[in-house]
């Protein structure tokens, strides 16, 4: 995407008559941005949010085991002992509405050591009371690629016969707008395109995402996100025949905002944390006790300041 701006200029020591027309007819300035989220990412979605010019910023993302269910409770303390994703990131504002995401996950499931690198960019802005920027609009896009060994089994997902075997894409749009000091409401439209996949499984999946931030009682925020897949029926029951069922990603937490930091406490049914893998590949149901706990810590450094500003 390019964008463009232009800035004009008017001469002050022009006649009275053009300063007094130009006086009248004269924009008033800029309303300041809304913050529809608090972050760049709330469970499972990323959000609207940009990191800022010149910050770079240090990730952890992290999905602990099954909370219940028959691989969860007291014996595993439930799901604290063991991990289903990690994924560590870096992040950098190269603009104000740019941003570039380099990260390396664990991976969950037949697929490991992927590695990630996205670009997202900011196209529109929602501002206070101004009905000319009602909503605020990003893209996200990203390639990911394994570096696992590659097996043998032709049945399996990381049965790599080529390079490009290895790889997969997401492209994603969001669209959010904050309702007054009440909710925030995103859409998350997204196409995932895996290079290989196991017979009977399918190559291009949309989805349809959403986020939600309902604040409840002062700095407690209750937050949620959702995806659902449109894969074709005729490759959900086939699988099915072989004992996988496929599950919507749906998480839901707790945002505590304190002066300088916020917290998060989050759950979901999705063992990965890459849209490339936890949207056409979510194998675990709430109804099963297979939702975990997970986290997010971030750590910002301004690489670069703006000199305009103090």
């Amino acid at each position: 995407m390019t964008g463009f701006s232009a800035m004009a200029q008017v001469d002050t020591t022009s006649n009275n008559l053009m300063n007094e027309l130009d006086s009248k007819t004269a924009k008033p300035a800029g309303k300041p941005p809304v913050k529809v989220f608090l972050a760049q990412r709330l469970i499972n979605a990323n959000t609207v949010e940009m990191l800022q010019k010149g910050h770079f910023e240090f990730k952890v993302v992290h999905n602990f085991g099954d909370a219940s269910g028959r691989n969860g409770g007291i014996r595993n303390a439930f799901g604290l002992d063991g991990s289903t994703d990690i994924k560590i990131a870096f992040l950098y504002g190269i603009s104000k509405n740019l941003n570039v995401i380099v990260s390396r996950n664990k991976g969950d499931g037949q697929v490991f050591t992927l590695w990630e690198l996205g670009l997202k960019y900011k196209i529109l802005e929602q501002r206070e009371n101004d009905p000319t920027h009602p909503l605020s609009l990003a893209i996200f896009a990203n390639g990911v690629s394994s570096s696992q060994r590659a097996s043998t089994d032709s049945t399996r997902e990381n049965y790599y016969r080529k390079t490009s075997d290895r790889q997969s894409q997401v492209l994603q749009v969001m669209v959010a707008r904050k309702f007054g000091k009440w909710f925030s409401l995103q859409l998350n439209p997204t196409y995932v395109h895996t290079n290989y996949v196991v017979k009977n499984d399918v190559n291009h999946i949309f989805a349809m995402g959403g986020a939600l931030r309902v604040p409840i009682y002062k700095r407690f925020v209750f937050i949620a996100d959702y995806f659902h897949a449109f894969r074709p029926k005729s490759s959900v029951d086939s699988l099915k025949l072989k004992g996988v069922n496929f599950y919507d990603a749906l998480g839901v937490g707790l945002e505590l905002v304190t002066p300088g930091h916020i917290f998060h406490v989050n759950f979901t049914n999705s063992t990965n944390i890459l849209e490339n893998r936890f949207i056409p590949h979510t194998t675990s149901s709430w109804k099963k006790g297979q939702y975990r706990w997970g986290f997010t810590i971030t750590r910002d450094f301004v690489l670069r300041r703006n000199k305009n500003k103090k």
